[in-house]
């Protein structure tokens, strides 16, 4: 991207103009935690605004990791990184925005013009380093390294994102086929489902500065499986990088955490290789030629004006005042109703009072027709409904005189009521005695989800729906098993259904209806793919839905090679 029009994209119809007050000027792009947005600060300064996806929002467990990592996010200070200088977790939806860095992605420039020179990924590398160390010291691993996370600012790269992706959970990761060569920066402890620390990173790094050399992920394309068995069992082929940097980035990708480069000697043997360049501070005039002239920012978006006060409106003048013909009131009562006004005066005072003013008249006379009116509607109404209260009233007089507590006599004792009435008993309504039930809130009892994102289960392993749900055993309630041909998910207690309705959502009233009727306890994988949901019911009554990522068992004939890892939701008691 080098033009506004590729780097700027309009606002659509399903953009909000603003967020917490930050008024959007257009589109940045999409990633797979939510859809980015240029904004300005009060004082002029562009930003780049990061809004959450609804289905992560949510989501309580998204919002409490993310909360913890912008927490730690706001830490981080770098001259390599896009600081973050404003977020809300508990946002509807929840957002964070960044300084925004005026220049392309690594992956785009790479995309557009092919491999970079030596002194570029020897540049990149010092930078990016710097930029993890930083990272690094607010106690965040990024987890998620890779060229479109770097971008490529005139001075120098950005390392973005950093801490984000724990909270969204890596999904880019995981979708088979997705994302361009997003598995192909990933260590093998964290393909594997291992421990991750700062030397993950380390890993991504030797990647990313591969790619940047090369112009294709060092591990190639493919589906995502196939990647991830590479990065875990193979070594990488060096030989098409350039020597220059071949011994850097080969200590960066060693298997072993412990023996990678630490990034203190990444920046050190960059500079020596640099030479006299680094200490002139050469680096800019490399990217200026690298990322060509820079994209001027759009102008912040104007703030809307306030609506125009309505114009002041002149009063109709009065209508002519008029009698209204006399109402006569038929009533059922026995006694005639009385008269509730004073008289209006129509035409004159009585002597000793002044004569009321026009104005005054007119609203005097025209309340007292209002009132008659309603004086006569209300007489009706009690014509219509008296005989029917009366009823009412002896039949709860019987009612109570039977032995029936009265709901409203709170202060009386058990012992107080009349003597029984056999005939009234005999004749009253049950319905008459009933307390209806107080009205209760449908989802105040409803089961909460409770998301487990990015579970792993293997051979040696299993799913259990209590705590922990990942066990290192085959103790769980669901087990993944390949010795028969191909592999599935088996449990000795739990139902394992498959939802086959590819237009069905992952609900619980969709799980509820596959497991309802099922009384399976096996379900072969070799009709899920990516995106595929299946639903468990264990023996207590839980329910899950695992979302399966990555299904890799083309090689079930291999053991401990294959696996699965799935986005798990448990409802609790919900059978």
């Amino acid at each position: 991207m080098n033009n506004a029009t590729e780097v700027f994209q309009p606002l659509q119809a399903d953009d909000p103009p603003g967020v917490a007050g930050y008024r959007l000027a257009a589109r940045l792009g999409a990633g797979g935690m939510g859809r980015v947005y240029l904004s300005h600060t009060r004082g002029g300064r562009p930003v780049a605004i990061k809004v959450v996806r609804p289905e992560l929002a949510d989501d309580p467990e998204f919002r409490r990791r993310f909360r913890r990592e912008i927490t730690a996010a706001r830490r981080v200070r770098g001259a390599y990184t896009a600081e973050l200088i404003d977020a809300d977790a508990d946002g509807v939806p929840p957002w964070l925005a960044t300084l925004y860095v005026p220049g392309p992605a690594l992956s785009e420039v790479v995309a557009r013009r092919g491999p970079l020179p030596v002194p570029a990924v020897l540049w990149l590398m010092a930078g990016v380093a710097e930029a993890l160390q930083a990272i690094h010291g607010a106690g965040i691993v990024h987890r998620d390294l890779k060229p479109s996370n770097v971008l490529l600012a005139s001075d120098g790269p950005r390392v973005i994102d950093f801490g984000i992706s724990l909270a969204a959970d890596a999904t880019s990761h995981t979708a088979t086929g997705t994302a361009i060569g997003t598995p192909s920066f990933m260590a093998p402890e964290q393909a594997s489902g291992g421990e991750v620390t700062p030397a993950t990173d380390v890993f991504a790094l030797g990647q990313t500065a591969a790619f940047a050399a090369l112009g294709v992920p060092l591990y190639g394309d493919g589906p995502a499986v196939n990647v991830l068995y590479r990065i875990v069992h193979s070594e990488p082929d060096l030989s098409p990088l350039p020597e220059e940097v071949r011994p850097l980035i080969a200590r960066c990708l060693a298997a072993d955490p412990e023996q990678r480069a630490t990034l203190a000697e990444v920046v050190d043997r960059c500079r020596r290789r640099l030479g006299p360049d680094a200490d002139a501070g050469a680096g800019p005039a490399v990217w200026q030629e690298i990322t060509g002239p820079e994209v001027p920012v759009p102008a912040p978006a104007p703030t809307p004006a306030p609506a125009p006060a309505p114009a002041p409106t002149q009063a109709p003048a009065p209508a002519p005042l008029t009698m209204a013909a006399p109402v006569t009131v038929t009533s059922a009562a026995p006694a005639p109703v009385g008269p509730l006004l004073p008289p209006t005066y129509p035409f004159a005072p009585p002597p000793g009072q002044a004569e009321p003013r026009p104005g005054r008249r007119r609203r005097a006379v025209l309340l007292g027709i209002a009132t008659v009116t309603w004086v006569a509607g209300m007489v009706t109404v009690m014509a219509l409904v008296l005989p029917e209260t009366a009823d009412w009233v002896r039949r709860q007089a019987g009612t109570r005189s039977s032995g029936t507590p009265d709901p409203t006599a709170h202060g009386r004792s058990a012992g107080s009521s009349s003597t029984k009435s056999p005939d009234t008993v005999a004749t009253t309504p049950a319905s008459t005695t009933a307390t209806a039930p107080a009205a209760t809130d449908p989802t105040a009892t409803a089961p909460r989800p409770e998301a487990y994102p990015q579970v792993w289960v293997d051979e040696k392993s299993s799913l259990s729906f209590k705590e922990p749900v990942e066990r290192k055993n085959r103790k769980g309630d669901v087990r993944f098993d390949c010795k028969k041909i191909g592999c599935a998910l088996e449990s000795d207690t739990s139902v394992i259904e498959n939802v086959w309705d590819n237009k069905a959502q992952g609900t619980l009233d969709t799980c509820r209806d596959a497991v309802t009727a099922s009384k399976s306890h096996s379900l072969t994988l070799n009709v899920a793919a990516a995106g595929s949901l299946i639903c468990v019911k264990s023996r207590s009554g839980d329910i899950a839905l695992l979302v399966v990522k990555v299904k890799s068992t083309a090689l079930w004939d291999h053991p401990g090679i294959s696996f699965m890892t799935a986005d798990m939701t448990i409802w609790r008691k919900a059978a």
